[in-house]
This record gives C-alpha cells, sequence and structure tokens, in this order.
C-alpha cells in the first residue's frame, strides 16, 4: 500500500486497519509493512511491553520515520497503553506505575504522531473500610491520578494526543463497562477537551449492550453521546464476540464470525457518531491457523469491514 493508492480521504468515511505487531523491525519495518499485507488504512501500536510497567525510551529517528510515513501515506495511527494501567486499584504502588506507564504511552504517542491513546477505564479492587464497594474510592483516584497528566497534555500543544477511554466487559469491579458509566468518568476528568472515547464492540456486547438486536448499535452510540457529548467518539476497536450478550467476557471473533454477526458493524458505517471515526480489528489473525499465514484473518476481516463500509454509501 502507498501514498497513490489510497483513495482520497473524502471516500473514506471510516479508515479500517488493524492493531498491528512492531517487534523485530520496529513501528515501520514490522508494523506499516504488516498494515500493508493487510490492506490496513489506520493502525494501533503498543509502544511498551503491554503485560508489563517498563516505558522503553524508543528511538527518536525511528519515530520520525514512523511519523513521516503515516502522514505520507495517510493512516492515521493509535496507542494502546499497557494492561496494567489501573487507577482504581487500591495499592499505592500500582497506581504511581499506572501513571508512569501512561504518562509514556502518552509522550511516545506524541513523538510518533499517533492521534490518541487507548487506556482500559479499570476496577475498584479492594473493599471499602466495613466491606462494601470501592466504586466511590476509585473514582476519586480517577480524578486525582489522570487529571494531572491531561495538565501535562495541554502542554503538548494542539497536536497533543487524546485520552481515549475504553469500558471493559464488565469483569470484577469494573469502573465502566456500561456507555452510561463514562458519565461519571467523564465528570471526574472534568469533561477535559482531549478526553476521548473506544468503543469496543465486543466490551460492550459483554456488557449488555446487545448490538446484535434491532436498534442495538444505534441505542448504544445514543447512549454513548448521552454520556459524554458528541465528538467524542474518537476510535472504535471492531471486534466480534465469542460469547453471547451479557457474559462479561472479553473474547475476540472474527467479523462475522461470533455472536453479534456481521450486519451490525454495517450499521456502525451510518451512524453520524461514527463520522469520520476509525474502525480497528483486534480479532485473531491466523498465526495458529493450520496454514500459519499471520495476518491472514486480518486481511478477511478488514476487507469485511470496506465491504459493507461501502454499502453504507
Amino acid at each position: 500500500m502507498n501514498a497513490a493508492a489510497q483513495p482520497p480521504a473524502p471516500a473514506r468515511r471510516n479508515p479500517v486497519g488493524a492493531h498491528v505487531p512492531v517487534a523485530g523491525r520496529g513501528l515501520v519495518g514490522t508494523g506499516l509493512a504488516y498494515a500493508r499485507r493487510v490492506g490496513a488504512e489506520a493502525v494501533q501500536v503498543f509502544v511498551a511491553n503491554p503485560r508489563g510497567w517498563a516505558t522503553p525510551a524508543g528511538d527518536a529517528a525511528k519515530d520520525a520515520e514512523f511519523r513521516e510515513a503515516c502522514t505520507a501515506e495517510g493512516i492515521p495511527a493509535y496507542v494502546h497503553a499497557p494492561y496494567l494501567i489501573n487507577f482504581g486499584s487500591d495499592s499505592t504502588a500500582t497506581r504511581e506505575r499506572s501513571a508512569e506507564s501512561l504518562r509514556h504511552s502518552l509522550l511516545r504517542a506524541h513523538r510518533i504522531g499517533a492521534l490518541g491513546v487507548v487506556v482500559h477505564t479499570g476496577s475498584a479492587v479492594g473493599q471499602a473500610p466495613g466491606g462494601g464497594s470501592r466504586y466511590a474510592a476509585a473514582m476519586a483516584q480517577v480524578r486525582e491520578d489522570v487529571r494531572p497528566l491531561l495538565d501535562e497534555l495541554d502542554a503538548l500543544g494542539e497536536d497533543a494526543p487524546w485520552l481515549l477511554l475504553e469500558p471493559t466487559a464488565g469483569q470484577g469491579n469494573s469502573l465502566c463497562s456500561r456507555m452510561e458509566d463514562l458519565a461519571a468518568y467523564a465528570d471526574a476528568l472534568d469533561h477535559h477537551p482531549k478526553v476521548g472515547v473506544c468503543l469496543d464492540t465486543c466490551h460492550a456486547f459483554a456488557a449488555g449492550h446487545d448490538l446484535a438486536a434491532p436498534g442495538g448499535v444505534a441505542d448504544a452510540l445514543d447512549t454513548l453521546v448521552a454520556a459524554v457529548g458528541p465528538g467524542r467518539l474518537r476510535l472504535i476497536h471492531a471486534n466480534d464476540s465469542m460469547d453471547v450478550v451479557g457474559a462479561r467476557k472479553d473474547r475476540h471473533a472474527n467479523i462475522g464470525a461470533g455472536h453479534i454477526g456481521a450486519d451490525p458493524f454495517g450499521e456502525l458505517f451510518a451512524h453520524p457518531a461514527t463520522e469520520g471515526v476509525p474502525l480497528i480489528i483486534e480479532t485473531p489473525d491466523g498465526r495458529h491457523d493450520p496454514a500459519r499465514v499471520e495476518g491472514a484473518r486480518h486481511a478477511i476481516d478488514i476487507s469485511h469491514l470496506k465491504k459493507l463500509r461501502s454499502a453504507t454509501r
């Protein structure tokens, strides 16, 4: 895929892409090469071990190369923060490490020209004194720990990445899984102008939003907009679900191969709230198929979504 092969921006109401690997030859040599192979028009990457606390400095020259290549090829890029981040934890050490890790992802995102950093909204770990839920205390911690990071974003200027809140599938003492839960999260962060939302379709389905039902996609998106206001939905993780609605299990399936089905993904393209919002797949990629062709299923999923996009015009 090269710049000449890209359709003009107005023809792509929603760029369709994938979370791409970067191990080996890095952001460009591995990540963008993979994107070209599977036909991705947008990419999401990790800039640190997603299951660790390390904050690697990266290579300034390679970061610049990635930024320039994405600009030249019209590929919007996003960063997914590590999974361990949880500002609702009752552990001071976890909160401190969470702040350091998210700060690292935000700064690296700025360096590579990424438009946003996706972070899971976390859970209220532990119990309140005397028993009961720690939800209120955990949300106070979210404000205490994340609000200063948003002030740091302001210092980066207008091209600072968005902080994209990704509601979870509802496991454990989730702080935010339903679309309506986003209202309290946005309140805690003062509705900062760089706070947005990343909607994961599998998570939403697992949390009880029946996207497969008639009108289910529109209902979920309407609820999201009512919770945080228009213009806050900045990214969609397009994943089918291996489990039934309300299962509270985060197990992704390929597009059309799960309980959501293909048609609701077509409905995503038609809703006003998704205008211009990229779709990123995080579906099984085929590495463990008998033929072991890495990316084969991603290419199929991306092609499927592009066809659904075309059908909405």
